[in-house]
C-alpha cells in the first residue's frame, strides 16, 4: 500500500469550509469570523487562519485587511473570469498533453475518459459526481505531462469550477450530452497528437460551458451577491 499523508487539521477546516462555500451553504459575500469558527469547531484560531489561506488559493474566499475573510463573489462576470483563466490552463495542458503522452499512459488515460462518459450518459446523472470524474480526466493528464506548476495552478481551480457547476447544476445537467461528446472526442486528438484539434475542441467546449453558467448564473437570485 502506497504511503499517504494525512491530512493537516487546517486541511481539514479548509475542506470542511469549501464543502459549504461551493455547495451553497455559505454564500457569496458571506464574512468567516475565525474567534466563532474556532469554537465551534473546537480548533485553534491558527489553524482556522491557515485553512483560510487554503480557501483563498482556491480562490474561495476573499481576505481583506482589517475586514477579515469572506467568501468571494460568484455572479455570472465572476464565473465568466473565471472559467476564461481555466480554459487557458487547460489549453496549455492539452499541447503538454499531446507532446509528451506515451504508449503506456493511453489505458490510464482512456479509463478515465470511460468513467466520466459512463456517468454523464446516465439518464438520473449526478453532477457531483460527473464533475469529480471529469477532474478525474483533469488529474490523468497532469500525471502524464508531469509540469508540477501547471498540476498546481489547475488544482487551485478545481474548488471554484466546481463551485460554478454545483450552484448552476440545473443549467448544467442540460449540457451534459454535449460534454460527453467533447469527452469522446478528445482522446482521439491527443493519441493523434493533434494539438490544435485538441485546442479548438477545448475552446469549443469551455465557451459553451462558460454560457450555460452564465445563464444560469444571471438567472439566479439565490446565488446572486
Amino acid at each position: 500500500m502506497d504511503f499517504q499523508v494525512p491530512n493537516t487539521l487546517a486541511e481539514q477546516i479548509a475542506n470542511y469550509l469549501g464543502e459549504r462555500i461551493m455547495t451553497g451553504q455559505i454564500r457569496p459575500g458571506e464574512r468567516i469570523q475565525e474567534a466563532p469558527l474556532a469554537a465551534q469547531l473546537n480548533v485553534s484560531r491558527a489553524s482556522v487562519k491557515e485553512a483560510l489561506y487554503t480557501l483563498e488559493r482556491w480562490h474561495l474566499v476573499a481576505i481583506t485587511p482589517r475586514k477579515g475573510a469572506a467568501a468571494t463573489h460568484l455572479d455570472a462576470e465572476h464565473a465568466a473570469e473565471l472559467y476564461d483563466v481555466y480554459m487557458h490552463l487547460l489549453l496549455m495542458l492539452a499541447t503538454r498533453l499531446c507532446e509528451r503522452w506515451r504508449e503506456a499512459d493511453r489505458p490510464g488515460l482512456l479509463a478515465a475518459v470511460a468513467r466520466a462518459t459512463e456517468r454523464m450518459a446516465r439518464p438520473d446523472a449526478d453532477i457531483a459526481a460527473v464533475v469529480a470524474a471529469s477532474f478525474e480526466v483533469m488529474d490523468a493528464c497532469c500525471q502524464v505531462v508531469a509540469n508540477p506548476y501547471l498540476t498546481e495552478a489547475l488544482a487551485n481551480f478545481k474548488p471554484a469550477v466546481s463551485r460554478a457547476y454545483y450552484l448552476s447544476a440545473d443549467t448544467y445537467r442540460q449540457g451534459l450530452e454535449q460534454t460527453r461528446r467533447f469527452f469522446q472526442q478528445l482522446p482521439d486528438a491527443v493519441l493523434a497528437r493533434d494539438a490544435e484539434q485538441a485546442r479548438h475542441l477545448i475552446r469549443r467546449f469551455a465557451e459553451h460551458q462558460k454560457a450555460l453558467i452564465r445563464r444560469a448564473l444571471a438567472s439566479g437570485a439565490s446565488v446572486a451577491s
